[in-house]
This record gives structure tokens, sequence and C-alpha cells, in this order.
């Protein structure tokens, strides 16, 4: 198959029509989200606006003004302890899977982390048959720490979470 290679920008709340409908189909076909329920465009705003209030990046990838994914990082836990570790999130158009939008989005993501001085970053992947999203982490440097077993239920059946990690620019070394 022949890469696209797509704008990646910082995403914009005219950004949330395709946004919306690329979470809808991951929500209603797949696994990587446990939602079962599409959440509204105004609900995918307000999530965006609170990813961006605490200084994290959401960026899109874009091509010929279409959306054809979207990539955010967000706080990983509440506590202040955890300030410097982010979890990422990484949605692609199902007609753009395998075309390398992922790779470019997730790349960005982690370079714009670093950027703003993160430590780590951590992914929780829905589903561990998620070989796809598994694959596009390893390859950008993340490495398995554990699996949560069957906690979550959706299409009739059990689905475990993958955890994996990546350290970023800071790593071991950042002094606070």
């Amino acid at each position: 198959m022949e890469k696209l290679f797509v704008n990646i920008r910082k995403a914009e709340p005219a950004d949330i029509g395709g946004i919306a409908s690329i979470y809808e189909q991951a929500v209603l076909l797949g696994t990587a989200s446990f939602e079962v329920t599409p959440p509204s465009e105004e609900e995918m705003l307000s999530r965006m606006q609170t990813i961006e209030a605490g200084h994290y990046p959401y960026l899109v990838a874009e091509l010929e003004h279409q959306i054809l994914g979207f990539a955010y990082a967000g706080q990983y836990r509440p506590r202040k302890a955890y300030r410097y570790t982010v979890e990422d999130s990484i949605y692609v158009h199902p007609e753009c899977r395998r075309l390398g939008v992922g790779t470019q989005l997730l790349t960005s993501l982690i370079a714009e982390c670093d950027l703003r001085g993160f430590r780590e970053m951590i992914a929780v992947i829905g589903d561990s048959e998620n070989t796809a999203s598994i694959k596009l982490h390893e390859h950008c440097g993340f490495r398995h720490v554990g699996v949560l077993k069957n906690v979550g239920y959706k299409f009739d059946r059990w689905l475990d979470s993958v955890l994996m990690q990546r350290t970023l620019a800071g790593g071991d070394t950042m002094n606070c």
C-alpha cells in the first residue's frame, strides 16, 4: 500500500465535525474505545477544550481539507505526582488505516509532548486484539508494561486493556 503524507497541525474547533465522525465510527464499530454511545459534537468540543486548557496537545491529520485522524495527550492521572506523565489517544479514519497516518500523528504527538517537558507517555490500548494500535505504538518506541484482563465489556465480549509506555525526552535524567 502507498503511504499518505498528511499535514499534522493543532486541532481547531472547526475540525470537530471530522473528529466526532471518526470517533463515532470507532465507538460504534470497534473496541479501541470502551465507550458504547458516541458523544455529540458538543461533547467532543468540550473534551478538546479541556485537553487544551490543561496545556496538552491536540492534533489532527488533514489532507485536502479533510480530517483523516486525530491524536491528543492528556492527563494520565489527577494526582500532582503524575504531572509529567501523559496518556495518548489516537484515532484514524477507517479508510486511512495502515497508510502511515497513525505513525505521522503519533510521532508528532510525541515530539509535541517532548517540547512541553513531559517525561513519560502511557498508552492504554482497548482490546488486546487491537494489533494495529499495538504495532503502531511499538514502532514509535513504546514497550509493553502490562495487560489488564477482562476490564471492559462491549459487543457481547470481555475486553482487555494493553498498557504500553514510552520515555520522552526528559526521561530519567529530568530534574523537577
